[in-house]
């Protein structure tokens, strides 16, 4: 049987989180709620949530905040932001600073629903246990990829990368030399729901680059293609496949 997921709902209209609560459970989630920032800053700490659903216009703490302090932790929470700020910039900010989804009020409590349960196939793929098609060693210039356990050593040290930015960078790994548009890299990589948000994918590579380029200020590995995008220079090599 598959145990009921728990999410954390951070929301100061009681109109719409009594919808929201309403709906999400009978979707089969279990769904606490947090009417301001403070407390659901205090739930984050003390519980655990397979997900949090945060508005941003929060009395106390903003979620913005919340948003940051979450991706400070060590253990990885998917975050989907639902809110009234529909600017681009908005979105765009709370994309770079960690959440995986952005809903503009009003939405569909349909989609959120479908979103919700789009991240969590997502999730549950990544952690299944590896089989000997996820289990390939790529090998990039000094980087070496361990494709099922999702790790990555530079020069034999390990790097710390979200998910997101493993995920980036195995995509470029799999495609060497291959230049990809910033709308690729969306549809590829961050996938359903992000269209438009061609400028998180600046932020990931700078970070990306931050971690695993000798000199990010001039970038050997990942690099800029001018006028259309960015590929992966060298050719990986994959070097074992075990079960």
């Amino acid at each position: 049987m598959i145990p009921t997921r728990k999410l954390l709902l951070i929301e100061d209209d009681p109109d719409i989180a009594e919808v929201l609560r309403v709906n999400l459970r009978d979707e089969g989630f279990h769904v606490d709620h947090a009417m301001d920032g403070e407390l659901g800053s205090r739930c984050i700490e003390n519980g655990s949530y397979d997900l949090v659903v945060l508005d941003l216009m929060l009395p106390g703490i903003d979620g913005l905040e919340i948003c940051r302090r979450i991706r400070m932790r060590t253990d990885y929470t998917p975050i989907v932001i639902v809110s009234a700020r529909s600017t681009e910039a908005h979105r765009v900010l709370g994309l770079e600073l960690g959440a995986d989804d952005y809903l503009s009020k009003p939405f569909s409590v349909v989609e959120l629903a479908a979103r919700i349960r789009a991240l969590f196939r997502r999730i549950d793929r990544l952690s299944s246990p590896a089989t000997p098609s996820n289990t390939v060693t790529i090998e990039v210039g000094n980087l070496r990829l361990d494709v099922g356990a999702r790790e990555v050593r530079s020069n034999g040290q390990p790097v710390v990368l979200t998910p997101r930015e493993f995920d980036l960078l195995l995509f470029f790994a799999r495609n060497p030399n291959r230049v990809f548009t910033r709308l690729e890299l969306l549809d590829q990589v961050w996938g359903y729901g992000h269209d438009g948000y061609e400028h998180t994918v600046n932020s990931h590579i700078n970070r990306l680059r931050s971690k695993i380029e000798p000199d990010p200020s001039n970038p050997t590995s990942i690099v800029t293609v001018w006028g259309v995008g960015y590929k992966l220079a060298h050719d990986p090599a994959i070097l074992a496949a075990r079960s």
